[in-house]
Parts: C-alpha cells; sequence; structure tokens
C-alpha cells in the first residue's frame, strides 16, 4: 500500500466531511455535523483559515488516489503556555484501521508543531474511546482528570 501523508487542498473538502460524518457516527454523534461544505471550505482554505489538516492518501496502482484518513488543527493560544497546536480530529477510516496510518498522520503533526514553533500540542478523547486511549499512551502522552469540558451552543 502506497499512503503519502501532505497537507490538505481544498479540493480535499467533501471527502474530509466525509470523514467527518464518519467520525460523528463512531463518536455517537451524528446529527452533531451541521457545518456546511462552503463554510467548512472557507474556513480552512478562505482570505483567513482558522483549520489546517494533513490527509493520509493512497495512490493505487491504476494511479488514482483515495484519502483514508485525516488530521485537522488550529492554533490555540495560552496564557501560560504561548501559541500550541489544537487538534481538533484525527479519524482513520474504519477498513484501513492497524495499518499505521494514524502513527504517520500523528508523527507528521508533531513535526508541524516543532517546525511552527508552537509550545506543544493539546486534544480530548473520549473516556469509553479506549482503542484511542492506548495510541495516545503509546505518546507517553498526559492525561488530565482535573478539568471539565464546557461548551456553549448559539
Amino acid at each position: 500500500m502506497n499512503i503519502q501523508i501532505r497537507r490538505a487542498e481544498s479540493k480535499d473538502c467533501a471527502r474530509l466531511l466525509e470523514l467527518i460524518k464518519e467520525l460523528a457516527l463512531y463518536e455517537k454523534a451524528p446529527d452533531e455535523v451541521t457545518v456546511t461544505l462552503d463554510h467548512f471550505i472557507e474556513s480552512g482554505f478562505g482570505e483567513k483559515p482558522v483549520w489546517w489538516a494533513f490527509v493520509a492518501e493512497e495512490t493505487k496502482t491504476d494511479g488514482s488516489t483515495e484519502i483514508h484518513g485525516f488530521a485537522l488543527y488550529y492554533i490555540r493560544y495560552s496564557t501560560w503556555k504561548g501559541q500550541r497546536m489544537y487538534l481538533e480530529d484525527i479519524l482513520v477510516t474504519e477498513q484501513m484501521r492497524g495499518q499505521k496510518i494514524g502513527k504517520l498522520l500523528f508523527d507528521q503533526l508533531i513535526e508541524e508543531c516543532k517546525e511552527k514553533g508552537f509550545k506543544g500540542m493539546v486534544w480530548q478523547v473520549l473516556e469509553w474511546n479506549e482503542p484511542a486511549i492506548r495510541f495516545y499512551k503509546k505518546y507517553n502522552a498526559d492525561f488530565d482528570p482535573e478539568w471539565i469540558n464546557c461548551s456553549l451552543n448559539n
């Protein structure tokens, strides 16, 4: 299998949105994805992008390509640490899990963090998502039980 990690391009957005919906289904919240494709594209590739992403793309023997995973991040500012990468989503399609694609994506994020001079990377993981927790433990990630997630929706 020929998997390449590359920066996402605007032409990838429809596929990324499909994968985001797959992630929402996995996280038992399929109706929570309400972003439109136009808004998603504008937010990532418009005049003032607010997110960046990498995709895991397979080139098949016939020359066609297929995206099997992605990692999307934005810049978070910590008054204690400075700019940090916030990993919003990382997903590898169900049929491609176990092929080390997640590792390729995560390693690329770590490299991006270093290149951009971010003061680390933060993310969330659902407490019941044992496969993801095991994955992050391989990187010696810190798990913080003290903070409670909050949100306010309009």
